[in-house]
């Protein structure tokens, strides 16, 4: 048996440290058995998903050092490898399912069963369909098709008994069939579910182990019955523990950054995260601390994971950071600050910002500093407009992060309609707003134009200083009176 693994990001949005951890446990399985890696792009949801994410996500994995050997990009014998490509792949499967009698179609309008989900409510009974559709005759079925309904497909589930999940970290894993329902398929606009298009793609691309989160065991059963009912051979499965911060709540941008291009931006070597991803959880052996590719392929045991809850510890990713910094030659490390820090093109995007603002050379590098990645120094009073209270002006940034977060394009015109167009919804000033937000992202009440300086700071920079202006709001008393306008 040839090995084969898989990653299946959604482009949805930054390329989250999950998607990584993941793919690189995925990537050194792959390899150390001889086997290969793909990568295929779950953009099913078409309202969010996006081509610059897609992009971002490709950037992401191979900074890290991650290279598939199947994927959209680079093609393969199994493709296409974006789902939105398989459309007609999914709907003959789900077809196939249907006429063998393990699927069937389901015309309940999203009325009748928002009032069957609240019926079960009332009846403090657990949610999921009723099967009422899973009774009708074919006759039934071709009068309703005939007259152009709108359905879904849905699977028939099991009623009774329960499932049991074979877990190469975990054991069996036992999961009662009352608890699940006929699962939706394919949806009404011919797009399939998670479900069917996984289980479909896994099967098709030949993938022999699936090693992903442990947020995905609810599914298994829902995925094991439909390798069931097509008649395949399962894979293997290997459910990882979730990322978790040091309070053990589940990894968030709100308490660490999690966008993988914010740590490339803030001067993390990518040999230093991907050594520290490797190490969450695992244990080479040795109480070995700096890990090279080469050595995780070759000693990689997927009977060293721990189950555990692992730790995004940022203090140990900066450590190990330095550890990789202080061990390079000067000259590799002049090459990579001039590469990866004072890139002559990023130069070049601050310069004519400013230009008009400069009187010699030298001041160049104390009013642009902002733009790379340092942290920010500055009172937190400064973010408060005259007159609006820290609770309130904290309220109004997390809203501006949250819009910000489902911009697509980071571009100053999308910036500049986006904050021009919250105040215009909300009734909140321009100039209560943009002063903040520039104290925020640049930490300085004059700076060059706001939105340019944004766009070329970039998104995950950008969103990470919000976060960190709104946690400083929240710690000023609100005895401490706002500061003077600016």
């Amino acid at each position: 048996m040839t090995v084969k693994t898989r990653i299946a990001p959604s482009p949805t949005g930054d390329p989250h440290v999950g998607t990584a951890y993941i793919a690189l446990f995925n990537y050194c399985f792959a390899k150390r058995h001889g086997g290969s890696f793909i990568l295929r792009i779950e953009d099913t949801d078409q309202t969010r998903s996006a081509p610059e994410h897609e992009v971002a996500i490709m950037d992401a994995l191979r900074w890290l050092g991650i290279q598939w050997d199947e994927g959209p990009d680079v093609g393969g014998p199994n493709g296409p490898y974006r789902q939105s490509e398989r459309r007609e792949i999914y709907l003959h499967h789900a077809n196939h399912l249907v006429e063998k009698g393990a699927a069937y179609r389901c015309f309940c309008t999203p009325e009748r069963l928002e009032k069957m989900r609240q019926v079960q409510a009332a009846l403090k009974k657990s949610g999921g369909y009723d099967g009422l559709c899973r009774g009708l005759s074919p006759e039934e079925v071709q009068k309703n098709l005939a007259a152009g309904m709108p359905h879904v497909i849905r699977l028939k589930m099991p009623h009774d008994g329960e499932t049991v999940i074979p877990d190469g970290l975990r054991g069996d894993i036992r999961y009662p069939n009352s608890q699940l329902d006929d699962q939706v398929l394919l949806k009404s606009d011919g797009f399939p579910t998670y479900h069917l298009a996984n289980v479909v793609d896994d099967h098709l691309m030949g993938v022999t182990h699936v090693i992903r989160a442990e947020e995905w065991i609810p599914s298994t059963p829902k995925h094991l019955m439909l390798y069931e009912a097509f008649g395949w051979q399962k894979p293997e499965f290997y459910h990882m523990p979730l990322l978790r911060n040091k309070d053990k709540s589940k990894i968030s941008k709100r308490k660490n950054p999690t966008s993988i291009m914010y740590y490339k931006k803030v001067g993390i070597l990518p040999e230093a995260m991907r050594n520290f991803l490797a190490l969450i959880g695992y244990s080479f052996g040795g109480n070995r601390e700096k890990v090279g590719m080469e050595e995780m392929i070759s000693e990689f045991d997927l009977k060293r994971v721990s189950l555990g809850e692992p730790v995004f510890d940022l203090e140990k990713l900066f450590w190990l950071n330095g550890q990789y910094l202080r061990d390079m030659s000067p000259d590799a490390l002049h090459e990579r600050i001039m590469r990866d820090v004072l890139d002559p093109a990023f130069v070049r995007k601050i310069v004519p910002l400013v230009q008009e603002r400069i009187e010699r050379l030298e001041d160049f590098v104390p009013m642009s500093s902002f733009f790379f990645g340092a942290p920010l120094d500055y009172a937190p009073e400064l973010l408060l407009p005259k007159g609006i209270a820290a609770a309130e002006t904290a309220r109004i940034l997390s809203e501006v992060g949250e819009e910000l977060d489902g911009l697509k394009a980071w571009t100053t015109a999308n910036l500049e309609a986006l904050l021009r167009g919250y105040c215009e919804k909300t009734g909140v000033k321009s100039k209560l707003l943009f002063m903040p937000v520039r104290i925020a992202v640049t930490g300085r009440k004059a700076s060059p134009p706001l939105f340019e300086s944004m766009e070329i700071i970039g998104k995950p920079l950008c969103q990470q200083r919000l976060r960190e202006a709104v946690q400083k709001l929240k710690a000023i008393r609100e005895e401490v009176p706002p500061a003077p306008a600016a």
